[in-house]
């Protein structure tokens, strides 16, 4: 009987300090989207003096990645500069800007500041027509998405 009493107390005391125990470690954040980020060091990327930068986040595993490659490279020109940021040969940029998902674009100013991204698969028609009316506001036809 007192073996009883002992091995009861013993697995009341062990259930008590595992439901204790996983108590204390919080939940895992629910995900609900995707870092894009706000702001980036134009001398991170190629030619930082050009005003226009379509930054395009890759991975050599990604599947639509090399389409919106071929998709953003024509953009290249005097006042735009194209730069494709694969994560096997730029690693330190994908984490300084914790780029956690590709293929994805940035749009990005003189000043750094990103002022409108794609992420996922994207079209010509869609990012050209971005970069268009961030370059020359109101260059889009109205009714016209040129965004996301």
């Amino acid at each position: 009987m007192d073996r009883l009493i002992i091995l009861v107390v013993s697995a009341a005391a062990a259930a008590t300090l595992a439901f204790l125990v996983q108590r204390r470690r919080p939940n895992a954040p629910i995900r609900t989207g995707w870092t894009v980020p706000d702001q980036l060091d134009r001398r991170d990327f190629a030619h930082p003096d050009a005003p226009w930068l379509v930054a395009v986040f890759t991975s050599a595993s990604c599947d639509s990645c090399a389409a919106v490659v071929d998709v953003a490279k024509p953009l290249a020109s005097d006042a735009v500069a194209v730069d494709v940021v694969e994560i096997g040969e730029k690693r330190e940029v994908h984490d300084r800007y914790a780029v956690d998902a590709v293929p994805m674009v940035l749009l990005v100013d003189a000043l750094g500041v990103v002022r409108d991204h794609h992420l996922g698969p994207v079209s010509a028609a869609h990012l050209w027509g971005s970069l268009a009316e961030l370059r020359e506001p109101g260059s889009t036809p109205d009714g016209c998405d040129a965004g996301h």
